[in-house]
């Protein structure tokens, strides 16, 4: 990459020098002798070789001075100045002078971008680390793409299986509770009907004679409460026998049972005791 830079500038700050040679020796020859022309036409190119040099010595040390800069542009700028005089003072060809007059201004924009080039440049190895930096995110965001066109290729079988299921249970209750509806009918429609009492009645004649069955099919609807049947409550416990059976059942196995393993074993037997009454059985079988 520095050859691409440094070699187009050399080459035409070369050109450049030779043209302004050519020309202060050409258009200076004619007023003065030639010798003196061509000391004229180095000095100008000299002097810019000079500051060129100059530059490029602090650029190699890192380093940069306005006054050389500004003293380099004024050779360049009298470089030009020249041919573009000499184009203009020429009788013939002064398209093709006026054409390359601005050489010594391009060389120098060159130069400049070489510096540009040098200040920015980095190593080798540098260049290797960001371009192993580049390849990792590149690859990163590639499995990141990948994972998530995955997810969401996942994520949309899954919805798909869902809402066909979905779909198949709608459809399973739906018929389910047609067919429901049917049977309901059905039977609601044998419970009503005037024959229907009879044909049970005569089927169940030779099976139990001397009794008429009341046959009533099931009706759909709220139901009726049975009433509970009666029963004796069995005695209350006092609190010592209270106490008998929860030392008893605490100390049925060793270790001693936890009260709540004794609550459960104490109602299991079919004792009955309000929950405060047996918490306080325990206290006292325990403290005791």
């Amino acid at each position: 990459m520095n050859a691409k830079t440094v070699l187009p500038a050399v080459a035409m700050t070369a050109v450049s020098m030779v043209l302004t040679l050519a020309v202060v020796v050409m258009w200076l020859g004619t007023a003065m002798p030639w010798p003196i022309a061509l000391v004229v036409g180095l000095g100008i190119d000299g002097g810019w070789l000079a500051t060129l040099a100059y530059e490029r010595r602090l650029a190699a040390q890192g380093d940069h001075s306005p006054a050389v800069t500004s003293v380099g542009w004024t050779f360049g700028l009298a470089a030009t100045g020249v041919l573009v005089a000499h184009a203009l003072m020429s009788e013939a060809n002064t398209g093709a002078w006026l054409a390359v007059a601005w050489l010594p201004i391009a060389a120098k924009a060159l130069w400049l971008v070489h510096g540009l080039w040098e200040r920015t440049a980095l190593t080798p190895r540098a260049m290797d680390v960001i371009r192993g930096i580049q390849q990792e995110a590149r690859d990163e965001a590639a499995v990141a793409r990948a994972r998530l066109r995955s997810e969401a290729s996942t994520e949309e079988t899954r919805l798909t299986a869902v809402t066909q299921a979905g779909a198949r249970v709608a459809r399973v209750q739906a018929k389910t509770a047609a067919t429901l509806a049917g049977a309901w009918s059905t039977l609601e429609a044998a419970r009503q009907g005037e024959d229907t009492g009879r044909a049970l009645t005569s089927v169940t004649r030779g099976v139990t004679p001397d009794v008429t069955p009341r046959w009533e099919l099931p009706v759909w609807g709220p139901t009726e409460t049975v009433a509970a049947l009666p029963w004796e409550a069995a005695p209350a416990l006092t609190d010592e026998e209270l106490d008998v059976l929860v030392d008893e059942i605490r100390h049925s196995e060793s270790p001693a049972l936890s009260y709540r393993e004794m609550a459960v074993r104490f109602r299991a037997a079919g004792h009955s005791a309000s929950e405060v009454r047996l918490r306080a059985a325990w206290k006292r079988v325990e403290a005791a």
